[in-house]
């Protein structure tokens, strides 16, 4: 504000700063009107338009009155008619030097008037809203926000002094977090300790870990920072309210439109508008393109006022109806990425495949999006006994886990979701859990774990006559049994899965064992038997369209003729399989392929070739963070540099 220039604006400068609530705009705005004093020769005028206090804001008139008697004029002579006193203050003001601050204002309507008439003057708006009408007058807006962790622990030295505060740095770091740096919770922490130079900052610390302790705590002397909240949540509508309170159970951090709008069962158009007041009044933070966040203290306050206000059981059924819609949208995503897989969960029965979602890229970015929300969902369900909620969203995350392998996700969401199909008494979902989690602790390489999963699989299955679930189960015991070094136990598992497969009729699971056979009788060096099934394996998936699968097994394909010393014939069938990944937006599959051809590369003493594409294959491993990252970037190591520029870094879909 203070490199202000003439040429900037016809009319004087308007400067709006807004923020929440508590985050120190009139404190700022004075700090700037105490710098700039030599600035202004023609004075500086400041006025509080009592937008927080309990008789209202203060109309342009009453303060005009006050303006032109600073000005000079004589109360007597100052108009009656509002119009007169506007046109008296902009004459008196056109070739002034003025300094003005409008703190606490509501409205634009209420600031226009009180805006100096020449270019030689600035005024400053502080408001907890957005007053966008200002945008007609060439407003500049100015979000003023919390304060970092050094900044907030700075406030804190400055007050408390700096021996006291790095005596208990960590309680110093604690405390700002607590407050979540915004500069009046911290200023009330600091004065109550400064009065107390024995209480210790730990101790304070203690008060306001406590959740629904922290507001009320934070208080002295007449100062609250819940008092100051709820002043901005009174002026709201009472529909700005409901959304306020409801979107205080939101299981994550941030949230788009339409979860809110389940939560209140409003059509998307109108929650997307109240939201927008919500913003507009700075007790909701946009993070992002139709994205929102509370500030932390924010979100405490509309608990408590939620706690305060809605009627038993409402809380608990907004929750419900979130949680719902995320695992709604989740098994219309699922649908999308893997059409064909078999499902337990009765969502996959209700909800339409007309779903939102254009494709499978489409469905996996959405799914990225929402990651750490659909796990906190997940606890959310199993913390409130929805268990049924909990292992049908276990179930709706297959496809998500087999293209990105967040196997901290995986293993977690899972324990949660077994126990869950236990209290439910749903053998079947507990099968279909166990064999999701056994997969996942194969692929850490935790293979007897896995064999254990997949053996409770399987004798959940016999007990309740389920041959698929049998065929699924001995498919994992192979699974593992390859992981252990078993190779002849794999392929008998595989061969009894494959069995049961064709009885059934299950020509996806089928082909599936027909890859997995492939690729242990190429490691076995039975080429010609291996390229065979595998060759079929990937014509069956292309013929029922799981494109997913059928670019695996043109993977396995490739590897085996690479490992048959056919490296021409190799080429082919992985650049078709990286093409469709890429196209699907898997990461962590390209990075399969990548490596692939990374070491066919090498063996072949492309050395080049093989350093670009274990360059890409670390870097694609990485963004899943799978530690075959590791593994990548070792083998990249090992080779002669060369300059690989030309490929560029790879492109990672999602």
């Amino acid at each position: 504000m203070r490199r202000w220039r003439d040429e900037d604006a016809a009319e004087s400068l308007l400067v709006v700063l807004t923020g929440q609530a508590g985050v120190g705009k009139p404190s700022l705005a004075l700090r700037w009107l105490h710098e700039v004093r030599e600035e202004f020769p023609d004075g500086q005028l400041f006025v509080d338009l009592g937008a927080a206090t309990a008789s209202g804001p203060l109309g342009p008139g009453e303060v005009l009155e006050w303006f032109l008697t600073s000005l000079g004029v004589e109360a007597r002579k100052v108009p009656v008619e509002q119009e007169r006193r506007e046109a008296l203050f902009r004459t008196l003001t056109s070739a002034r030097r003025l300094a003005v601050v409008l703190d606490n204002a509501v409205s634009a309507a209420q600031v226009r008037p009180l805006c100096p008439g020449g270019r030689q003057s600035i005024t400053v708006v502080t408001s907890r809203l957005r007053l966008s009408g200002l945008v007609v007058d060439g407003a500049r807006w100015l979000d003023v926000r919390s304060l970092d962790a050094h900044d907030s622990v700075e406030l804190l030295r400055a007050t408390l002094g700096g021996e006291r505060v790095v005596a208990e740095l960590d309680a110093a770091n604690e405390l700002a977090d607590l407050c979540g740096g915004l500069p009046l919770a911290l200023s009330v922490v600091g004065a109550r300790l400064s009065t107390r130079p024995r209480r210790t900052l730990q101790h304070e610390v203690a008060d306001l870990r406590v959740t629904r302790r922290r507001l009320p705590a934070l208080s002295l002397d007449g100062v609250s920072v819940e008092a100051v909240l709820t002043a901005s949540y009174d002026g709201l509508t009472a529909p700005a309210r409901t959304l306020y309170r409801a979107g205080s159970v939101h299981p994550g951090r941030e949230f788009g439109v339409e979860v809110m709008a389940a939560a209140v069962d409003w059509p998307v158009g109108r929650t997307e508008e109240v939201l927008e007041v919500l913003v507009a009044a700075n007790l909701l933070a946009e993070v992002d393109d139709g994205r929102f966040a509370y500030h932390d203290l924010l979100r405490l306050h509309a608990q408590l006022c939620g706690d305060a206000e809605d009627l038993p059981g409402e809380r608990a059924a907004r929750l419900h109806r979130m949680i719902s819609w995320y695992l709604d949208r989740s098994v219309c995503a699922d649908l999308v990425i893997h059409l064909l897989r078999q499902r337990v969960g009765p969502r996959y029965a209700i909800v339409s495949r007309e779903c939102v979602f254009a494709d499978a890229e489409d469905a996996l970015g959405w799914l990225e999006a929402e990651r750490v929300n659909i796990r906190q969902a997940l606890r959310a369900a199993w913390d409130a006994g929805w268990h049924d909620l909990v292992w049908q969203l276990c179930e709706s995350q297959w496809g998500f886990f087999l293209h990105t392998r967040h196997y901290g996700d995986w293993v977690e969401m899972h324990r949660l979701g077994i126990d869950s199909t236990q209290r439910c008494g749903n053998r079947q979902a507990e099968a279909r859990l166990r064999s999701q989690l056994g997969f996942a602790y194969a692929k850490l390489n935790r293979y007897e774990e896995a064999a254990e999963q997949s053996q409770r699989v399987l004798d959940l299955a016999v007990g309740d006559g389920d041959h698929q679930a049998q065929a699924s189960a001995l498919s994992a015991l192979g699974r593992a049994a390859r992981g252990m070094g078993e190779t002849a136990a794999a392929l008998e598992y595989f061969r009894q899965s494959l069995e049961i497969q064709r009885q059934l009729q299950r020509w996806r699971g089928v082909a599936l064992c027909q890859r997995r056979i492939g690729d242990l009788l190429s490691l076995q060096g039975r080429h010609d038997d291996a390229i065979a099934e595998l060759r079929a394996a990937a014509a069956t998936m292309n013929e029922l369209g799981d494109t997913t699968q059928h670019a695996r097994a043109l993977m396995f394909l490739g590897m085996a003729q690479a490992r048959a010393g056919r490296s021409d014939e190799a080429h082919p069938p992985l650049t078709a399989a990286l093409a469709l990944m890429r196209d699907l937006g898997s990461t962590y599959y390209q990075a399969e392929i990548t490596a692939c051809l990374a070491a066919i590369a090498e063996e072949s003493d492309d050395r080049e070739s093989a350093r670009c594409y274990y360059d890409q294959a670390s870097r694609l491993y990485a963004a899943v963070e799978d530690l075959r990252a590791d593994v990548m970037r070792s083998r990249l190591a090992a080779l002669t540099p060369s300059d690989c520029s030309g490929d560029g870094p790879p492109t990672v879909h999602r």
